[in-house]
């Protein structure tokens, strides 16, 4: 697919092609009546040349405008090297951590050292997780940095779908996401919390104790005083609406405890980052300052590369050959000034012709076929989930859209996670007999694809419809939320908001167009 960095330049270039091909036209009828003037051999020199001059002004001119408006499109294979080692933070995002006994709050503050961290540690390997009730991974190892701020933007108690907090969680994904990492560099799970887990203590040290096992380095960054603090509810313009409560209507006083923090760090031979420290961040650097780092290489795939050289070419050539066909060269000068040219459109694939022919299983076979020869193709992956889901295959759906949802491509990996809600809430639909854990699976999915695009309404209409129906028990007399406007369409209160559409592949004319159901 083609971009543009200033589209409405490219809406210009027919006006701008047309005021140069007029301007070149009216200059030759004036060089016309200028020959004419001294003799009719000269006027019927001057008509004789330059014929074609206008058209390719204009020409130019018009590519000009479109080169000048950043077009963009195809693939590349972008190889990092590295030398670092690989970290994983994981923040405990549990209500607790809105207490405001740190300034402005400890969720807040845990927030802006882990962001700190990002910045102090550009070169390594790092990955995020969150965690309250159960743990999320929202990025997997990887060398961009820039991908982990967005997430951390996102982050607030509303995202886990699961109230309390549960340190053994955490853990176990800290070792899940680092197990896997090459062992020539040390690796390192650092931890976001207070300390006030409501799992069990036995699990929290059974995982620490894997951690030690494992030789991964554990730091734990303590937030929040020791003195019993309530935890305040405030609406989203900060104004203070009074306190968390428990079931019996008393407020809730939250605090961290150190004895859990101790245990877990003794069991894992880790480190406990002071609250009192003004830079937490800082501290987590000098520690790992120390450890061994190795060199890394990822690639990953740049989308969108910059094609204004071709047409500029091009544009450039039309103007040679216009002057190289004049007896004159008084012309010349007008080559720096235009550029521009049309690009080919590629053949569509088989797949993409038989998702146009309305034929989603056979486009899920070829995107398959596809993916023998590119099994890194997040794209591919993607197409072929959703062909299967449009086809009714749940299997192939689930398997393919959750590779999809492992991209570090924030675009696709919403995408997919908005298809994994949708298929488990259809399914939900067709298998009563699980219908509370397909339910479950389509509310996590749409909360981690809220964490990508907080501010997307048909998500967010979608997990209000999974929230109702897992309240009522699956009972059909239950009323549904109002759907979200949808320019064009009308739609019922009950229907849910699909989105079977594939992923804006750069380097395709086709690919599936996003439509909703």
């Amino acid at each position: 697919m083609i971009t543009f960095d200033a589209p409405i330049v490219v809406a210009l270039a027919p006006m701008v092609a047309g005021a140069v091909w007029a301007a070149a036209a009216w200059a030759r009828r004036s060089r016309v009546r200028r020959a004419a003037a001294w003799s009719e051999a000269t006027a019927r020199t001057a008509r004789s040349a330059g014929k074609f001059g206008a058209p390719a002004l204009g020409l130019a001119a018009g590519l000009a405008a479109v080169a000048l408006s950043g077009p963009r499109w195809g693939e590349e294979r972008v190889v990092t090297e590295t030398r670092g080692l690989n970290l994983v933070m994981s923040v405990d995002i549990s209500r607790s951590m809105l207490a405001e006994d740190a300034k402005p709050s400890r969720l807040a503050r845990a927030l802006r050292e882990a962001r700190r961290l990002v910045q102090d540690l550009d070169g390594d390997r790092l990955g995020l997780a969150a965690f309250a009730g159960t743990s999320y991974i929202l990025s997997p190892l990887s060398v961009d940095g820039s991908a982990l701020m967005l997430y951390l933007d996102a982050l607030d108690p509303d995202v886990a779908s699961e109230g309390g907090t549960s340190l053994a969680p955490a853990l176990a994904q800290g070792i899940e996401l680092l197990h896997s990492s090459p062992e020539i560099a040390d690796r390192v799970l650092v931890v976001f919390t207070d300390g006030e887990a409501h799992d069990s203590l036995e699990r929290s040290l059974q995982e620490a104790h894997r951690l030690a096992g494992l030789g991964i380095h554990l730091i734990l960054v303590a937030e929040g005083g020791r003195q019993p603090t309530k935890i305040p509810m405030r609406d989203d313009r900060g104004t203070h609406l009074g306190w968390q409560q428990d079931g019996t209507g008393n407020p809730v006083e939250t605090s961290r405890h150190d004895d859990v923090l101790g245990a877990v760090a003794d069991a894992a031979q880790g480190t406990i980052v002071a609250v009192e420290l003004p830079d937490q961040a800082g501290a987590v650097r000098d520690l790992v300052a120390s450890y061994k780092r190795a060199t890394a290489t990822e690639s990953r795939t740049q989308r969108g590369r910059p094609r204004a050289w071709i047409p500029l070419l091009l544009a450039a050539t039309v103007l040679i050959m216009q002057t190289l066909s004049r007896r004159t060269a008084a012309l010349i000068a007008l080559l720096i000034v235009t550029t521009s040219v049309a690009q080919a459109q590629r053949p569509r694939t088989e797949a993409e012709k038989a998702w146009d022919r309305g034929d989603p299983r056979s486009a899920a076979a070829a995107y398959l076929a596809e993916l023998k020869a590119h099994q890194d193709d997040d794209t591919a992956w993607y197409n072929a989930g959703t062909a299967a889901l449009a086809a009714g295959d749940p299997a192939l759906a689930r398997s393919s859209l959750a590779r999809a949802a492992a991209s570090l491509d924030p675009e696709l990996r919403f995408r997919a996670l908005y298809n994994l809600g949708l298929l488990a809430l259809l399914q939900s639909r067709s298998d009563s007999a699980s219908r509370d854990a397909h339910l479950a699976d389509a509310e996590r999915a749409y909360r981690e694809a809220l964490l990508l695009q907080p501010h997307h309404i048909r998500a967010k209409w979608n997990l209000e419809l999974v929230n109702r129906l897992r309240r009522a028990g699956g009972q059909p007399n239950q009323p549904n939320p109002p759907p979200p406007p949808s320019p064009g369409k009308g739609g019922g209160g009950g229907a849910v908001q699909q989105q079977q559409s594939a992923s804006a592949n750069n380097n395709a004319s086709g690919g599936l167009s996003e439509d909703q159901a």
